[in-house]
């Protein structure tokens, strides 16, 4: 695929599933899509006990609903984030204007960011919860591969989505070069 700017090739060329597949940052997109199915399913499936006594159910994390409610709702919205810039990557060779580029590439980097560190303090609040757990409350041990998994994976998820951010942060700084390349030397950018 040539060069083109904010890393796309030209304008308005076919789509091509082979390369966008093969693209890092697609790559890292769908690891982190898995990951995010993984905590928010682990928990939903796993991360809620209850005991004959009682009859209300409770979340695995000592108790507390807040651990199992941010674990759920970051990765659901982590999911459906993952979702709409896998479809923005799809849209990107069409995308014509140079602006809009620009908004997208910077729209990933801002997100990503920001997606790695709601999952380092997911991670750091599920942990923590988790440590202080008491044995009694889950004396048959149910659950808690799930719930480990949802701590893992959470921790997986910081570095998959700060690479997504880094590798954006590169491909805007390697293409804005491209762009001023081209409009201090037009007669030679065009072939």
């Amino acid at each position: 695929m040539e060069g083109g700017a904010y890393g796309a090739g030209k304008a308005g060329g076919a789509f091509d599933p082979h390369t966008l597949v093969r693209q890092p940052h697609t790559i890292l997109r769908v690891v982190s899509w898995v990951f995010s199915i993984v905590v928010f399913g682990s928990i939903v499936n796993e991360g809620y006990l209850n005991t004959p006594s009682e009859g209300k159910e409770f979340c695995i994390y000592n108790r507390n609903p807040n651990a199992c409610n941010y674990g759920v709702t970051v990765g659901v919205f982590a999911f459906l984030t993952c979702l709409l810039y896998l479809a923005l990557d799809v849209y990107f060779p069409q995308i014509s204007s140079v602006k809009d580029r620009k908004k997208a590439v910077l729209s990933d980097i801002g997100v990503s960011a920001f997606w790695a560190f709601l999952w380092f303090v997911g991670f750091c609040f599920l942990a923590n919860q988790w440590q202080v757990s008491k044995p009694k409350d889950n004396p048959l041990n149910e659950g808690t591969d799930a719930a480990r998994a949802a701590i893992a994976f959470s921790f997986f998820s910081i570095f998959t989505w700060s690479l997504t951010a880094a590798l954006a942060v590169r491909r805007f700084k390697d293409l804005t070069f491209q762009e001023e390349y081209s409009t201090l030397f037009p007669a030679s950018a065009q072939p």
